[in-house]
């Protein structure tokens, strides 16, 4: 029952957080930051969210410090949308599944070009 929760509080928090940092932010490194999906531990304590952001390493680093500087104003914002006892403590993560399936991608393409000209 709890991990039920755990995955309709996470849906929630995917939705806000997303609305927070196209409105609320106002920081410039970030920037084109979507929020692909965030994982609550069962009892509600802590968060990771998963994002993507557009652009080179050097941007991702900077956006990722931007997040973690205003993590505070997404916590008590959260906290204001989400009605829950506590609000869970965020974490912020790169997704890499994306990354992983345009390489899946790249490949199956280069075996079929190599197939097709043998």
């Amino acid at each position: 029952m709890a991990n039920n929760r755990a995955v309709r509080v996470g849906e929630q928090m995917k939705k806000e957080l997303s609305d927070i940092l196209i409105r609320d932010i106002k920081d410039p490194r970030v920037r084109f930051v979507t929020v692909t999906g965030v994982d609550v531990t069962g009892d509600l304590q802590q968060a990771t969210a998963f994002i993507t952001v557009l652009g080179d390493e050097g941007e991702q680093r900077e956006t990722l410090k931007g997040l973690e500087k205003a993590k505070g104003f997404i916590r008590s914002e959260i906290g204001k949308r989400v009605r829950l006892r506590k609000t869970p403590e965020l974490f912020f993560e790169f997704d890499e599944s994306i990354q992983y399936g345009d390489r899946i991608e790249t490949l199956l393409r280069e075996v079929k070009k190599d197939e097709s000209n043998d």
